[in-house]
């Protein structure tokens, strides 16, 4: 049996159709051309991606509920990108590292425990409801992490750096919660 639509929205949450655009500060516009991604921190080797290598890894198709801190929710929300957890096949995660830190362009940066970002659904989105993801929701290449309040999910992704230590990000920084789970309603620390 199919849950229900109402039971898929978290408490303090109004369900949406539409997909609202917001950031702090402007559109980043990204070039397919000049994004990469790198991996830096407790990670062996430390390496950077560019769009070409990305896209020539295994893709993911997948179908996510999204929350936003702002209480709107989404259902049914249809990506394609590469698993997390497919990429770092590649690569050691020193097993010291308990946390990582998200870099985006502009500087911004998001924070999340590494078991966070190892859970199987949590993609490098390069496609959006069948189209490659626009500027004005975080292309060419976002992070989803459906689980947590969007903010989690870093528009305009360029790093990962795996540290032993909890690093806040930018929203963090401001006062939301450190984990940001839309069930527990963790909106603000």
């Amino acid at each position: 049996m199919t849950a229900s639509p109402e039971s898929r929205v978290p408490p303090g949450q109004r369900l949406v159709t539409d997909f609202p655009v917001l950031h702090a500060g402007s559109v980043m516009h990204v070039d397919t051309s000049e994004w990469r991604l790198s991996l830096s921190g407790l990670v062996s080797p430390q390496t950077t991606l560019d769009h070409g290598a990305l896209l020539a890894l295994p893709p993911t198709e997948q179908v996510s509920d999204i929350h936003c801190v702002t209480g709107w929710s989404k259902l049914d929300t249809r990506w394609r990108g590469v698993k997390v957890t497919d990429l770092l096949k590649e690569f050691t995660v020193d097993p010291t590292a308990r946390h990582c830190v998200v870099h985006a362009t502009g500087g911004w940066t998001t924070n999340l425990p590494l078991e966070e970002l190892n859970l199987d659904d949590v993609l490098l989105a390069y496609e959006y409801d069948g189209k490659p993801i626009s500027a004005e929701h975080g292309g060419p290449v976002r992070l989803v992490v459906p689980r947590l309040y969007l903010w989690k999910s870093a528009k305009w992704i360029r790093g990962i750096e795996f540290t032993v230590d909890e690093r806040l990000g930018y929203w963090e920084r401001l006062g939301y919660h450190r984990l940001g789970d839309p069930w527990l309603e963790q909106r603000y620390s």
